[in-house]
């Protein structure tokens, strides 16, 4: 993160990588994430070695990360960056909308998944969401791991909630269920009529029962998992 002055208050600029093996792209997604923003693209790479390279020599914020690349795939970089980097934050951009790759994505950690065509407006704000402690996990695609869930676990659901799975309270199950629906700290804290830091307080006991590190793998973990009460509509 970087510190600008503009017009007497003080601006943080987010200060992003890109990973994608086709030239042209990366090109592009700079030219237009600049353009647009004030997200400075401070480094690129065109697989995951490179990748590592580049966390090793900026500090980062966020990194765009393709999946499939030749040398080391995207999927691969981004559980070594975690572990080595655990305050870069992951955003895997693909072409691909296939629910395995962003299982594998977000169990290695990465906090969100975009596909490439994503109009750049709403690509810029996906960064910033992240950068800011959200994840983004398309509706759509949440909704393709809910149907993936075999049908023999039908009355599975009900019995886990009884059953207090991962010792989760009726409360943390409630706010669980809120963090699969998309909803951010402060509509949490409206919607159940807890403070925020509260809800925080909640947020990090159900990482550590779930034994996961960011919301992006709370909530994979309690759509493969069935945890709670009804399917994301």
């Amino acid at each position: 993160m970087q510190h600008t002055y503009g017009e007497g208050c003080l601006i943080l600029m987010i200060k992003a990588g890109i990973v994608e093996d086709q030239e042209i792209l990366r090109k592009s997604l700079k030219i237009v994430i600049e353009s647009i923003s004030d997200i400075k693209i401070v480094g690129t790479a065109s697989n995951g070695e490179m990748a590592i390279s580049l966390c090793e020599t900026e500090n980062l914020d966020i990194l765009l990360m393709d999946i499939q690349m030749p040398v080391m795939d995207g999927i691969e970089a981004t559980a070594e960056i975690k572990k080595r980097w655990p305050n870069i934050k992951v955003i895997i951009l693909t072409t691909f909308q296939d629910v395995s790759n962003v299982l594998n994505a977000i169990n290695a950690g990465a906090e969100g998944y975009l596909l490439k065509a994503i109009d750049p407006e709403f690509l810029v704000q996906g960064i910033k969401m992240v950068y800011h402690g959200g994840s983004l996990i398309p509706q759509q695609l949440a909704k393709e791991v809910f149907s993936q869930i075999p049908a023999n676990n039908s009355g599975y659901l009900e019995q886990n909630s009884m059953n207090h799975p991962y010792n989760l309270t009726n409360q943390e199950l409630k706010i669980l269920k809120c963090l699969t629906h998309g909803l951010s700290n402060k509509d949490i804290s409206e919607k159940i009529y807890l403070s925020i830091g509260t809800v925080k307080n909640y947020i990090s006991a159900i990482y550590s029962k779930l034994n996961v590190k960011n919301r992006s793998s709370a909530i994979t973990k309690a759509i493969q998992e069935s945890l709670i009460e009804d399917k994301i509509r």
